[in-house]
């Protein structure tokens, strides 16, 4: 227990430090609330982000790591309860001190300030945010209690990573004009630094849990996971930094130190993640190893620094930041584009301005940047070990990370919140062409082919892929048919219902946009010319059927925005400003739909087609090999059949 409470002792110490010296601590010169909710507001959310670190960390765990077959997943997830218990009550206090910081109310007993404070939690941003934080926590506690199946484990370790999008929502990144970037940079730096923090507490935790010669296994495991969270948390934490701090003269700052504070603490993690993987766990593997005293020696000094580095976090979050933070439409009279988006117009759409305009998702490019690395270096792997894997696989593969990485990050990104035939032309290319070229790469063969096979019990990669290309969802959702529905059907269902205008006014709504249409196009491809391991594979001429009606589809749908006479979003894509029609962008949009969606389907069908044709041949090739074998015999027989009916006769 020496490395949890040395996390909780120097991440508390750091916080008041840092409170202190970046000025957060300081009385407010009129209307002060008072050193109670001054301390208590940034001390709770440190005691927030420990408790969801706990509790996404254990999780990630038990869901990857540990066998649940043993006591170390039973004691993991008691972790997760115990850790989502002590979330839901800091954030059920964090949303109570930022009531008291917002509305500037001493605490009373009357119907007023109950009052009050109910308004706040159902009418206000921060307060909504923090409510359905708070429930989210407790229901994850009675969940993590509850549930000990293994698959649902995975499924409350996503729940548990998406409960933090409210909170990403909050602080630095709920006023500036750059709130996208800002959102999606705190997110992934909340989510892969309680992998990192979470996952070391789990193991200093439930370590007694872990039989002999076992500790060293997980800590592998843990280890792997821990050098992507770094790269995922260095990066973000820049991305934050830069939109905050803004100059280097900033640096010097009270705010600007505090960030090369949490920076030498990242690095000295960094070092520390090093030394595990090339000398720690090595050590402790050797036959005879005192492998609990190196472990020890390693998570107190790492859980320490991270104390640091969760404390000093919590502190920048209520320290004001130098550079100014611009609240999106108050500048002075605001186009109708920086009333709506936050942001002026770009310059005119242009072929240049597509091809050198960038407009980068940190998201995205995170995504693009993991599959490309990983896929090439389980190539690598295969190729390491003498196991052939062919070219042209990995050009597709690459080619649509590529293409998928330049629709949402670059100069189509830049513009598809202020014209409809650009959103059209992004989501087109995202769901038909990337999934034409992702889906011949056969990721998933690769994986099962690269990644090692577990045999203690536990679920790694390899054992989920199989579990989820196995299971009964999965036929069902990958049937050409339920496919096709789910491909076609989306473009109605978004469009016409308020899901479009979520996904276009929020960022959270466009990310969800950009993952359900690549998973309903990738499901469709893969249904149709897959190579990748699925349950059930259809006729070539029903492949083809489908196909075909899904085109019709499309094209009347297409054809329905081309003609169409009513404006979709009218009081956003009409009230930008560019000084040309809306409706006539919007007919293009529809133009663009049918064409561009319309050629990844045509080489959908000319791909069934020659695969067709090659089961042919490959069906007539073996049935030749068996006529040689047996010398035709079953044509001898079918001919002895009919001469005996006509002798018959």
């Amino acid at each position: 227990m020496v490395g949890p409470a040395a996390l909780l002792f120097v991440a508390l110490v750091s916080a008041i430090i840092a409170l202190n010296f970046g000025g957060a601590a300081k009385p407010e010169l009129i209307a002060d609330v008072g050193p109670v909710v001054r301390f208590g507001l940034p001390l709770a959310k440190l005691l927030v982000n420990i408790g969801a670190a706990g509790t996404i960390g254990a999780l990630a765990l038990a869901a990857f790591a540990l066998d649940a077959k043993k006591p170390e997943y039973g004691a993991a997830l008691d972790v997760a309860a115990a850790s989502a218990a002590a979330w839901a009550v800091a954030s059920g206090a964090t949303g109570f001190f930022t009531f008291l910081f917002a509305y500037q109310q001493p605490i009373t007993l009357d119907d007023r300030f109950g009052s009050l404070l109910a308004t706040y939690l159902t009418t206000q941003e921060s307060g909504q945010a923090w409510l359905t934080t708070t429930l989210i926590a407790a229901a994850l506690t009675v969940l993590c209690f509850a549930v000990r199946n293994h698959s649902l484990v995975l499924v409350m370790t996503i729940a548990a990573v998406l409960g933090l999008i409210p909170m990403g929502l909050q602080g630095h990144a709920g006023n500036t004009a750059n709130h996208d970037a800002a959102t999606s940079a705190i997110w992934l730096h909340l989510v892969f630094a309680a992998i990192w923090l979470g996952g070391l507490l789990t193991m200093a935790l439930t370590q007694r849990t872990l039989e002999s010669g076992r500790l060293g296994i997980v800590l592998q495991r843990y280890s792997s996971l821990a050098i992507v969270c770094f790269v995922v948390v260095a990066i973000s934490g820049y991305v934050s930094a830069e939109i905050r701090v803004g100059t280097l003269d900033n640096l010097l700052t009270p705010y600007g130190l505090l960030v090369l504070t949490k920076t030498a603490a990242l690095i000295a993690l960094g070092l520390f993640g090093l030394a595990q993987r090339r000398f720690v766990i090595e050590r402790m593997q050797r036959p005879g190893a005192h492998e609990k005293r190196w472990f020890w020696w390693l998570i107190t000094a790492e859980l320490a620094f991270m104390g640091i580095a969760s404390g000093v976090a919590a502190a920048l979050a209520r320290t004001a930041t130098p550079q100014a933070e611009t609240p999106a439409n108050t500048t002075q009279n605001p186009t109708p584009a920086e009333f709506l988006t936050g942001s002026p117009l770009p310059p005119p759409i242009s072929t240049a301005n597509l091809f050198t305009i960038w407009n980068f998702d940190l998201i995205w490019l995170l995504v693009c940047g993991f599959a490309l690395f990983f896929y090439l270096a389980a190539v690598w792997r295969l190729k390491k070990r003498g196991d052939a894997w062919p070219v042209l696989r990995t050009v597709s593969w690459v080619a649509g990370i590529l293409v998928l990485f330049y629709v949402t990050n670059g100069g189509v990104n830049a513009y598809e919140k202020y014209l409809f035939s650009a959103h059209m032309l992004a989501h087109m290319v995202i769901g038909m062409v990337v999934p034409v070229l992702l889906v011949p790469g056969a990721p998933i063969t690769l994986a099962l082919r690269a990644i090692r096979k577990r045999t203690d019990g536990s679920r790694g990669g390899r054992e989920w892929l199989l579990l989820i290309t196995h299971s009964r969802y999965f036929a069902v959702i990958g049937n050409p048919v339920v496919a096709a529905v789910l491909f076609a059907g989306s473009l109605w269902v978004f469009y016409y219902s308020p899901l479009f205008r979520w996904a276009t006014v929020d960022h959270v709504g466009h990310q969800w946009m950009i993952v359900h249409f690549l998973a309903v196009g990738y499901l469709f491809t893969q249904s149709l010319i897959g190579i990748d391991p699925q349950p059930n594979r259809p006729s070539y001429p029903i492949r083809l059927l489908v196909l075909l009606a899904t085109m019709a589809f499309h094209a009347f749908f297409g054809l329905a925005l081309m003609t169409g006479t009513g404006l979709l979003l009218a009081d956003w894509y009409g009230a930008m400003g560019w000084g040309t029609s809306a409706l006539a962008d919007q007919q293009a949009g529809g133009g663009i739909a049918w064409s561009v969606g319309e050629i990844p389907t045509v080489a959908l069908a000319i791909a069934v087609a020659i695969m067709w044709s090659r089961s042919d041949e490959r069906e007539s090739k073996r049935y030749d090999r068996k006529a040689e074998r047996d010398g035709d015999a079953e044509l001898e027989e079918y001919n002895a059949m009919l001469a005996k009916r006509s002798g018959k006769n």
